[in-house]
């Protein structure tokens, strides 16, 4: 059997653009399944359309204005031939003679122009021949190989298929699925009503698609696959719905039921941007700002991806009842298609208790840890061990099994000025904490004017650090401060990721470095 090779130019899957043809088929696969497909699904299907279009139109051009040679064949002079075992190369019959060879015995040997102007002489009538197969197009050719196509080009064509799905009004996409819109069953207000009042009985949500559909009376006989879609575009364009379900999983919450800390940022979490120069960071405090891994730092070294990660608590996340989204622990949360916000569980691995909790991707944290914090008297720089669950949609957090016991740590009491100071007590210690970060505080409510207070008299970033610098020095006998203890200091009073912070300590004379990242405050501060 002749084997031709594909012709597809090498680049060919690297410039892959969306056709006219593609989209048909794309159509009139989604209308023949009646089921609406993913991104990836819908890919699959198209690659080897597309790949089955090509071998057709290449075997078309190659046997185009000529008869495909083969040594069985009967020519005539002046007739055209195509040569497949020639790289496809086109030739003139200019003569025929008789051949024979004792091991094949009486055949014709015709005398062939090429048209790269070459003459050979090639065996004709002869039955007996490996040329007599049709050529086929290699089986091994990667270019033409549906599976090899997907595992070296699938997330490419997958971007191009959704940028051109988007724009194409024919298309809807619902939680990663495409369906024509034009097929779609007429979902109508009363239905929605209904909708709305099926999740206002469950607190909001959340609650799949199928539920909601089985109070609604749509077709009995229209394919279930097709009603669930239609409804679920129908409720993702009404603002009173909020699709929260993770990736492969669709699940519908009332709006305006949402925790109001879900719907807009906490107070505590709300970071006013701060310009520096973070060409002024030293190697030590880069490695710095990695370790602490603040969900607002600018860090573009992407980090090791872990099945358990370790998280430090800050008061800002502490007090909102918060996880920061960092760039260590993001991966370990459910993701979602399209939607900003993710309903998901979170698991005790401790007490194996499950409780809810929301994904708030865009603004980087995990909403819905007050109580348990609370429950386990976590306080800043205690230490939480993060994990994904066994089970798809679920988190594992936990606290380290230390007894609790009374010990010296940095204390932050509020005057009665509004003020605050820092103070080395005995406090009572629940679980395993960051030696350097640990601040117990006795009174957090007593930080909520503070917090209310700064943002309102714009109080100068600088004389929040100058002032924790102050008051932390009194502490030690050194009297230094560690960044990453002045870190944890001042997000008590104003959220701040360590660029800003350590930007200021590397660029102002009054803070002078001792060593390790630890800095002392010189009296040469300017009026």
């Amino acid at each position: 059997m002749a084997v031709a090779s594909s012709m597809l130019k090498e680049d060919y899957w690297e410039h892959f653009t969306i056709l006219k043809e593609d989209a048909e088929f794309i159509y009139n696969n989604l209308l023949e399944l009646e089921s609406p497909l993913t991104s990836t699904e819908l890919v699959s299907a198209l690659v080897r359309d597309r790949i089955l279009r090509e071998k057709s139109a290449i075997e078309k051009s190659r046997t185009s204005g000529g008869d495909l040679y083969q040594p069985k064949g009967n020519y005539a002079i002046d007739q055209t031939i195509i040569f497949p075992a020639l790289n496809w190369q086109r030739g003139s019959v200019s003569g025929v003679r008789n051949g024979f060879n004792p091991d094949l015995g009486k055949f014709d040997v015709i005398s062939v122009n090429l048209e790269n102007g070459e003459k050979r002489e090639f065996a004709a009538n002869l039955n007996e021949h490996s040329l007599n197969a049709p050529p086929q197009i290699a089986a091994d050719d990667p270019q033409l190989n549906p599976d090899a196509v997907l595992k070296e080009y699938s997330g490419l064509i997958t971007k191009c298929l959704e940028e051109d799905l988007i724009t194409n009004p024919d298309f809807v996409r619902i939680a990663g699925k495409w369906f024509p819109r034009a097929l779609l069953v007429e979902i109508n207000i009363g239905h929605l009503n209904i909708a709305e009042a099926v999740l206002d009985m469950k607190g909001g949500g959340p609650s799949p698609t199928s539920d909601i559909l089985d109070q609604l009376e749509l077709g009995a006989n229209i394919n279930r696959n097709l009603l669930e879609f239609s409804l679920d575009l129908a409720l993702q364009e009404d603002t009173r719905f909020d699709e929260v379900g993770p990736a492969g999983d669709v699940l519908w919450f009332l709006n305006r039921l949402e925790p109001k800390e879900v719907l807009e940022t906490p107070l505590f979490l709300r970071y006013d941007e701060l310009d520096y120069d973070r060409n002024v960071l030293t190697p030590e405090m880069l490695e710095l700002e990695r370790e602490l891994d603040d969900e607002l730092s600018d860090i573009q070294i992407k980090p090791e991806l872990r099945e358990e990660v370790e998280v430090s608590l800050i008061f800002p996340h502490l007090n909102a009842g918060t996880l920061p989204l960092s760039r260590r622990i993001r991966h370990l949360f459910p993701t979602a298609y399209e939607a900003p916000r993710i309903r998901f569980e979170l698991v005790d691995g401790n007490s194996k208790e499950k409780f809810p909790a929301w994904v708030v991707r865009e603004k980087g944290y995990v909403f819905g840890l007050k109580d348990w914090y609370e429950s386990n008297d976590l306080i800043p720089g205690s230490i939480i061990r993060v994990k994904r669950g066994k089970t798809a949609g679920e988190v594992i957090i936990q606290t380290g099994s230390r007894r609790s016991s009374r010990e010296w740590i940095k204390t932050v009491l509020v005057g009665s000025d509004g003020g605050i100071v820092f103070a080395m007590l005995k406090q009572l210690i629940s679980g395993t904490i960051d030696d350097r970060m640990g601040i117990a505080i006795p009174d957090p409510s007593a930080l909520d004017d503070i917090w209310v207070n700064t943002r309102k008299s714009h109080t100068p970033f600088e004389q929040i650090v100058v002032n924790n610098v102050k008051e932390l020095a009194k502490l030690n006998p050194q009297n230094h401060v560690h960044a990453s203890e002045l870190y944890a200091a001042v997000n008590i009073t104003r959220r701040c990721p360590p660029g800003p912070l350590l930007a200021l300590l590397a660029s102002r004379p009054w803070f002078a470095h001792v060593g390790d990242l630890h800095f002392r405050f010189v009296d040469s501060e300017p009026a």
